[in-house]
């Protein structure tokens, strides 16, 4: 008879302090890492501070941890996936927010999916979520470029990359950096996107000290936000002026009056 497999559940950690674990995670979640005794981490050691503070009736000497990072490769994949090939629920957990977004986890899940493994995703916080809830741009139509290059020429392209692929759908971009470089990302966007652009600053998402900004390029050039090095995540919607640059010329595009419906005038309002 073969063994049963067991099940991966993605973990999600506090985007600040562990000790912020049970503000930020609900009780259903709590639950279920209570009963976990094996966990592939990005980092033990922060990963011990997550789980310290949830006061686990079993001991962190007791559980089995292993981490998987961006030092990680396809070869260590048979090892990371023995628990759950052995029958054994296994938690998968970030440094901070979701695993498996904009983080290495995500090799770890699509070969869980190859191998028939059951994928359970756990509710917390996500901070691409709550910025792009937060920040009154689109929400209807929005996509995640991840981090931008750090060659500054290279920057620059992606950044305006970005900002035509905003304009084009009229859609929100999201973007996140490493809190060291939350300034010269900011510096940047300001520098190469149109001035009726607007954008999103969302620093310590979760946190006390949490702050969301949202303004025009041009705006912000007059009084732009200090960032301290906390998470950050940015994000853009081009304004009127760069949709009409990216859109194609033609007939279409003349502004058109309102059609009313036959029969009936126009309501005055």
């Amino acid at each position: 008879m073969s063994t049963a497999l067991g099940r991966l559940w993605l973990v999600p950690a506090p985007i600040g302090a562990p000790g912020d674990a049970r503000e930020v995670l609900p009780a259903a979640t709590l639950a279920v890492i209570a009963e976990l005794e094996v966990f592939i981490v990005e980092n033990a050691k922060s990963a011990r501070a997550f789980l310290r503070e949830l006061d686990l009736a079993r001991p962190l000497q007791e559980l089995e941890m292993q981490e998987w990072n961006e030092h990680s490769r396809s070869e260590d994949l048979p090892l990371a996936l023995a628990p759950l090939l052995a029958g054994r629920d296994v938690g998968l957990v970030s440094e901070a927010g979701c695993p498996a977004v904009a983080d290495p986890g995500a090799d770890l899940v699509a070969a869980a999916h190859a191998r028939g493994i059951e994928v359970r995703p756990l509710v917390g916080p996500s901070s691409l979520l709550l910025a792009l809830m937060g920040s009154g741009l689109n929400g209807q139509r929005f996509s995640f470029a991840g981090y931008l290059p750090v060659d500054a020429g290279e920057r620059a392209a992606a950044i305006s990359a970005c900002e035509r692929r905003s304009a084009l759908g009229d859609e929100t971009v999201l973007l996140i950096e490493t809190p060291y470089r939350n300034r010269q990302i900011l510096a940047a966007l300001l520098e190469h996107l149109q001035p009726d652009t607007r954008v999103l600053v969302a620093s310590g998402l979760t946190l006390p000290e949490q702050r969301i900004v949202m303004r025009s390029v041009r705006e912000l050039r007059t009084a732009p936000p200090d960032l301290p090095r906390t998470p950050t995540v940015f994000g853009l919607l081009a304004g009127p002026r760069g949709r009409a640059a990216s859109a194609p010329a033609g007939r279409h595009d003349r502004p058109q009056r309102p059609v009313s419906p036959r029969g009936s005038r126009p309501r005055r309002g």
